[in-house]
């Protein structure tokens, strides 16, 4: 699996294009939101001779998805995100507004609903969905074992985790999102989060302030 990360948006959001040998490819977490930004998305794929086949999410913020529309209208393609943040996709726009941004149109139905499903493949490529609740209550990681990658969305963090004082979050779901369903991927696995840089679980267990406080029995995250 090759991936690309394109830095999009006032929020400095992550977004990324999976392909593998057969061309098909997905963006995650579409966050394109000036003309300018979306010829870069499309010329990124035609110079690649890439198939796109669906515009994922991991969850339902507007900088994350304020480009899904984009693809889904430009390439023809399904929109998937859980179903668990469809109260999120519905107030996308608003809550963008509160942010001083306009996202423009944002899809108005999830057409595959990622909390129905373990899995997501395209091409030879089969990503895990793993539910990892906290920073939404559909949040989900998307992992290619394969390649010991994830894409952690607003989750982990380099050197921090996503926030929960917003609609929906929690901190005690987080918090056991990343001990017990991230941590024990490996330390080897690559993160790629949905903003900031790449970092891996092993770096994380050491200095991610988060994690090692709950390590060392400093705070208790039930």
């Amino acid at each position: 699996m090759k991936i690309h990360r394109f830095v999009f948006n006032p929020l400095q959001e992550n977004t990324y294009i999976l392909w593998d040998d057969t061309s098909e490819c997905v963006t995650v977490d579409a966050g394109n939101l000036s003309a300018r930004e979306d010829r870069a998305l499309s010329d990124f794929i035609e110079a690649q001779g890439l198939k796109p086949v669906a515009a994922v999410n991991t969850h339902g913020h507007f900088d994350h998805l304020a480009g899904a529309s984009y693809v889904c209208a430009t390439y023809g393609v399904p929109f998937a995100m859980s179903s668990k943040d469809a109260f999120l996709l519905a107030a996308a726009s608003q809550t963008a507004r509160m942010y001083g941004v306009e996202t423009g149109e944002t899809p108005s139905k999830i057409d595959i609903d990622l909390d129905a499903s373990d899995s997501f493949t395209f091409g030879n490529t089969t990503l895990r969905v793993i539910p990892v609740p906290g920073h939404t209550p559909g949040h989900v990681a998307l992992f290619e074992p394969d390649s010991g990658t994830l894409l952690s969305g607003d989750t982990l963090f380099r050197e921090s985790i996503g926030r929960t004082d917003l609609a929906g979050g929690d901190y005690s779901w987080i918090m056991r999102s990343i001990l017990e369903k991230i941590m024990p991927l490996g330390d080897e696995v690559r993160v790629l989060p949905g903003h900031g840089e790449e970092t891996t679980i092993g770096h994380e267990s050491l200095y991610n302030p988060f994690i090692v406080e709950v390590l060392n029995d400093e705070v208790n995250y039930r």
